[in-house]
């Protein structure tokens, strides 16, 4: 009668090898991902970067902490498309030429979104559908004279203050400004932009529609 020693039976350690064998590296899971199409997460992601963004533009020189967000998200989100897009290249072709729409997706996108903030859209609708709560303001205010605003609503912006110089209403919108205070201004005569005016300060001047600006204090 032979005795049996306690151990792993060759069954068991074959079972363990194919166990070990079948497990994905990294490296495959890495490729198993990028292979697939952008999903339900990545291109919602992307469209609400974009919009992000718009609205940033549609601030008076910018909002420092939305802008960062949108430049943040929107670096991590491309550099996950380029990734993505790169290793399918190299391993799945036949999987963007089946998915194509769901791939130009996210480009066509940004593209949309870099477009009409270049263009100044969202600036220009949000000031349009200001100027008559922003013109009922103005003929408050008497000349070389700063009212305070404290955030009240008007329009569509949020104002910091309000002051007349030289003909020219200014109005601080609360927050705007990336690194500096900015806001928008109207005046009946046509203001030089991009350079410093006398009796101005450091307020720099870029066109938006009609008699309105944006002023920046560089």
């Amino acid at each position: 009668m032979s005795a049996e020693f306690p151990g792993p039976t060759p069954e068991g350690s074959v079972a363990k090898l194919m166990e070990l064998s079948d497990k994905p590296t990294s490296g495959r899971r890495l490729i198993s991902w990028a292979s697939r199409p952008p999903g339900r997460l990545y291109i919602p992601a992307c469209a609400v970067v974009g919009l992000v963004l718009l609205y940033d533009d549609s601030v008076p020189g910018g909002h420092l902490p939305t802008f960062l967000f949108g430049l943040i998200a929107g670096l991590l989100l491309a550099g996950m498309g380029a990734l993505r897009l790169g290793i399918a290249l190299a391993v799945a072709r036949p999987m963007i030429r089946y998915y194509w729409l769901r791939w130009i997706s996210a480009p066509l996108v940004a593209a949309v979104s870099i477009g009409v903030a270049v263009a100044d859209v969202p600036l220009q609708i949000r000031v349009q559908s200001s100027t008559e709560q922003l013109a009922e303001l103005r003929e408050q205010v008497d000349d070389s004279t700063t009212i305070p605003r404290n955030g009240e609503t008007t329009g569509l912006y949020q104002l910091h203050s309000v002051s007349v110089e030289d003909n020219i209403t200014h109005y601080e919108i609360e927050n705007a400004g990336l690194f500096s205070p900015a806001g928008l201004a109207h005046s009946d005569e046509e203001i030089p932009v991009g350079v410093f005016l006398p009796g101005q300060g450091s307020k720099v001047y870029e066109h938006v529609t009609d008699g309105w600006y944006v002023w920046v204090d560089h």
